[in-house]
């Protein structure tokens, strides 16, 4: 190749048009030559926005603002988004946000499930507002008005007028004032030297000494209780074996209440005993007659009467003539 000026300069031209390339790539500005797809969003205050603004996702750029159209009142934000990032969803909401007091403004895209499906070419954006940063000026400068104005009412004749009737109030109140001190340092006097019931219980040994059993014995019922309770819930986890095994058929009480053939045996022998009862109140056999029958009672009266003469008539008599009447009697 020869050195001539012509190459040169062609040389030249192909470096400069690399940094240009370079330099456009750095600012952004090379945005237009990329491959990407449009979408909209209507907001009721541009905030300062101006085209070239960057557009963010979870605070990650993604495109820019290709351009603003005031429609019917309301401002249109055109954006463009990177091609790459198309996984925009139809229920995503913009707002204009700014990165400071005198940041610049973007429009941030937030939400948007994963369900909903993919923002298209030339969709439009649910968008929502966030706080104009000349309304948050205008409540700081009121704030700061606020501030101002408390700050002058702190004047001395304020504060005679605020004061005044609390030093008319003292100066009239001097000397009951002066004895409430007085009985108040005296109290604090005594409660210091051990005097009265406070200083009793402040300064004195034995109050501390018994506040002290006291609290031990506290601790001591409330460990016992502590153990009472939990042989309680032994117990009651015992008594609820006891349950489960009755449910199961275990053991006499968990048979008697749920085997069938010792019920079928109760219930027989229930109606037997019934029976017998009934009998019994009809007079019918031995046991029924002598409980029913009037003569029954008669004879037993009558044979009681007999035995209590005999025995009188025996107690009359001597050992051998009772001896002799026996033999007598049997021989």
């Amino acid at each position: 190749m020869k050195n001539t000026l012509e190459t040169r300069l062609g040389l030249f031209f192909m470096f400069a048009l690399i940094v240009a390339v370079f330099i456009l790539e750095m600012v952004g500005a090379m945005d237009f030559l990329r491959r990407g797809y449009e979408i909209s969003g209507t907001f009721r205050n541009a905030q300062e926005l101006k085209k070239g603004d960057m557009v963010k996702m979870a605070g990650v750029e993604i495109g820019h603002v290709e351009e603003i159209i005031l429609d019917k009142g309301r401002a249109r934000v055109n954006m463009k988004i990177r091609k790459k990032f198309d996984f925009i969803r139809t229920d995503a909401k913009a707002a204009i946000k700014f990165t400071g007091l005198m940041g610049q403004n973007f429009v941030s895209i937030d939400g948007g499930s994963d369900t909903a499906p993919l923002l298209l070419d030339g969709g439009t954006l649910e968008t929502f507002e966030q706080p104009d940063i000349s309304v948050l000026m205008a409540k700081l400068e009121n704030v700061a008005t606020g501030v101002e104005g408390l700050t002058k009412s702190f004047s001395p004749d304020n504060f005679s007028t605020l004061l005044g009737p609390l030093t008319d109030f003292m100066s009239q109140n001097k000397d009951n004032l002066s004895a409430m001190i007085g009985n108040m340092k005296t109290v604090s006097d005594q409660v210091a030297q051990g005097r009265g019931t406070v200083g009793q219980l402040l300064m004195k040994d034995e109050f501390y000494s018994a506040a002290y059993g006291t609290v031990t014995n506290l601790q001591v019922a409330s460990s016992d209780l502590k153990t009472f309770m939990n042989k309680a819930d032994g117990l009651i986890g015992q008594a609820r074996g006891v349950i489960d095994n009755m449910e199961k058929g275990q053991g006499t009480l968990g048979k008697l209440l749920t085997d069938e053939t010792l019920h079928l045996e109760t219930t027989t022998a229930m109606t037997n005993l019934k029976e017998i009862l009934q009998k019994i109140n009809q007079g019918q056999g031995s046991v029924g007659q002598l409980i029913n029958d009037p003569s029954f009672l008669k004879n037993a009266k009558l044979t009681l009467q007999k035995v209590e003469k005999a025995t009188e008539g025996l107690e009359d008599q001597g050992p051998l003539s009772v001896l002799g009447i026996a033999v007598n009697t049997l021989f």
